[in-house]
């Protein structure tokens, strides 16, 4: 666990960022604001002032093969935007910080010390008339040394499958009716699976239920209280999974970052490699 729920711990509010703008357009290292998105569009008619813009399918996606970006791209990036290993990196994004959580998780993987997310965000921001702007920032690039893998955090097929009928918890946030079978996929999502169903054993917690209406995290009260009800907690050994990773994400990061669950892997393979297996078991239903 890398913090509380607080403005000094892992998750900070849209008014901390406000506070700080001056901050994050100067050409200073300590502190770098980070917008992800899945469309790159939406980070050209909007961003935060001062933020830098990722395109999670190019930026954060290995070239070549479904995979994270190496260790030496990873650093390239940081690099090239003038992060070092001891900035203080903001991240957020669309879709209630979906890909942001990934980049957060991508962030910790490689061993960075110090990155927060902005609760809500990228449409809280917005729809609550926060500054924007369309000028893209230029900060010196600096070298940011090729980081080693915190494996520990990271869950491989090998591993879900090593971990079926042991008590290790494996955590489904997808939707009930991609749980069930009845989807392989959110409407408009075309990378997917062959089959539909869930990893035999896998409990069923939709990852929207860790966010409210605004798309705020809900009080860590609540969320240890959603948890627990379903029989996950922090003693167990947990894996968190989705499509591809990134709903995961959000899951991970309330359970090891806000609850401080020890051990929780992010199966960023998810549902996309599981459900493409040759000789996988599925289950389907409840």
């Amino acid at each position: 666990m890398r913090g509380t729920a607080s403005e000094t711990g892992p998750l900070v509010s849209p008014s901390w960022v406000e506070e700080r703008l001056d901050q994050f357009r100067a050409d200073d290292p300590a502190l770098r604001l980070v917008e992800v998105d899945v469309n790159p569009a939406f980070y050209e008619q909007a961003h935060v002032p001062g933020a830098v813009g990722f395109d999670w399918r190019e930026d954060l996606q290995a070239e070549t093969i479904r995979d994270l970006p190496s260790p030496a791209a990873f650093a390239s990036l940081l690099g090239d935007h003038g992060i070092t290993p001891e900035t203080t990196v903001v991240v957020y994004g669309d879709n209630a910080n979906w890909f942001a959580a990934h980049l957060y998780w991508q962030f910790t993987y490689y061993g960075h010390d110090d990155v927060r997310i902005v609760d809500g965000g990228r449409e809280f921001w917005l729809e609550h008339d926060m500054p924007t702007t369309t000028t893209v920032p230029e900060f010196s690039a600096v070298d940011y040394p090729e980081p080693t893998p915190t494996e520990s955090l990271r869950a491989y097929r090998t591993d879900v499958a090593a971990a079926l009928d042991t008590d290790t918890t494996l955590v489904d946030v997808r939707m009930p009716e991609e749980f069930r079978g009845e989807l392989i996929a959110p409407p408009g999502m075309d990378e997917t699976a062959r089959r539909g169903g869930h990893i035999p054993g896998a409990i069923n917690v939709p990852w929207a239920d860790n966010v409210g209406p605004n798309r705020r995290f809900r009080p860590p009260d609540e969320l240890a209280d959603l948890y627990e009800s379903h029989g996950v907690t922090p003693d167990e050994t947990v894996i968190t999974y989705c499509r591809i990773g990134e709903r995961s994400s959000i899951t991970w990061f309330v359970l090891h970052e806000l609850l401080g669950y020890e051990t929780v892997r992010n199966y960023d393979g998810s549902w996309t490699e599981w459900g493409n297996l040759v000789g996988a078991p599925i289950a389907v239903g409840e």
